[in-house]
């Protein structure tokens, strides 16, 4: 590529008359540079190393860098990581790239149910790796859950679609069977109000012709139910009345809350946040800023269902990770 053109792409400013007229290749790590690349970067020392490996262009958005190669091009931009995406976006031009704005719950059911994962790339949230992995991948589909960096890459990025087919056949709070492409699923570990999200992503495999299989389904790490004994040890459905029940998000919570309701469970649950944690609905959630102060309460007082938000199951003294819920 001809450095005018990457002076327009960036639209940066060319700070000197370089002897190069063109760049082979393009980079945000100074490791990578080989004879002839283009280099991203505003750090002194990455620049010089960058130069010594053979760099023979560099972007760069900090004024106070110093010039130690008058041969090479020198392009000043006011913001790096727009500029490089601003290439980025003449790449997957040229590529005839698609890309999605998935949720993090459609991206951990995709990753999950994916038969094969070689024909599709999942953006990294570090924009100098998602520089990376679109540059130098041949894929043409891409999909990501960070939105203000997908917009700088494209910037009418759309979501998957969310009139798909598909339905709950029955479900309790911690199993559904449910009915998408003419096949039935029998009691999977799944949550009811989960299935929008896996029915978005079951309809985006199909429209790309993504291999994948629903059996492959499990729990996620958004809403991972164990139920537990008086020792916080794992245990069947049958043998106890407690669940323990470890969340990433607040929103879960309150929508398993909901469901309850509904469904007239006469259950006892409570909410257990590290300190401060504000939960909608909740005036006062029991709080722990330790594991061991998340088992006394898991020990202590009464419940039958355990919302912990933002702690790892590993605090349980599990013995066994397989368990049966009904």
């Amino acid at each position: 590529m001809k450095i005018e053109d990457i002076v327009n792409l960036t639209e940066g400013t060319l700070t000197n008359i370089p002897k190069v007229q063109s760049i082979e290749a393009a980079t945000v790590y100074y490791s990578k540079i080989e004879h002839g690349d283009l280099f991203f970067s505003s750090n002194q020392e990455e620049i010089d190393q960058a130069i010594a490996n053979g760099a023979y262009a560099i972007v760069y958005a900090d004024d106070n860098i110093v010039k130690k190669d008058d041969e090479i091009a020198w392009i000043k931009v006011s913001d790096l990581q727009l500029a490089a995406m601003k290439l980025i976006r003449y790449v997957i031009i040229r590529k005839e790239a698609e890309f999605y704005l998935l949720s993090e719950h459609e991206m951990t059911f995709l990753k999950m149910i994916l038969v094969h994962k070689t024909n599709i790339t999942f953006i990294s949230n570090d924009w100098r790796k998602a520089f990376e992995q679109i540059l130098n991948t041949e894929s043409s589909l891409f999909v990501g859950t960070d939105k203000e960096l997908l917009e700088l890459i494209k910037p009418d990025i759309p979501k998957l679609n969310k009139e798909v087919d598909g339905y709950a056949v029955f479900d309790t709070l911690f199993r559904t069977t449910f009915k998408v492409g003419g096949f039935v699923y029998q009691e999977k570990e799944l949550i009811p109000f989960h299935l929008e999200y896996l029915l978005r992503v079951i309809d985006f495999c199909d429209s790309h012709e993504l291999t994948y299989s629903v059996e492959r389904l499990k729990y996620t790490k958004h809403f991972t139910p164990v139920f537990i004994d008086g020792k916080l040890k794992s245990t069947q459905a049958s043998k106890s009345d407690k669940v323990a029940i470890f969340t990433d998000n607040l929103s879960d919570i309150t929508k398993a809350r909901e469901y309850v309701m509904r469904s007239n469970m006469w259950v006892k649950s409570v909410v257990m946040t590290p300190p401060k944690t504000k939960v909608p609905g909740i005036d006062h959630p029991y709080w722990f800023a330790t594991k061991e102060e998340l088992q006394e309460l898991l020990k202590n007082i009464h419940y039958n269902y355990a919302f912990i938000y933002n702690a790892d199951k590993s605090m349980l003294h599990t013995i066994q990770e397989e368990y049966s819920l009904f």
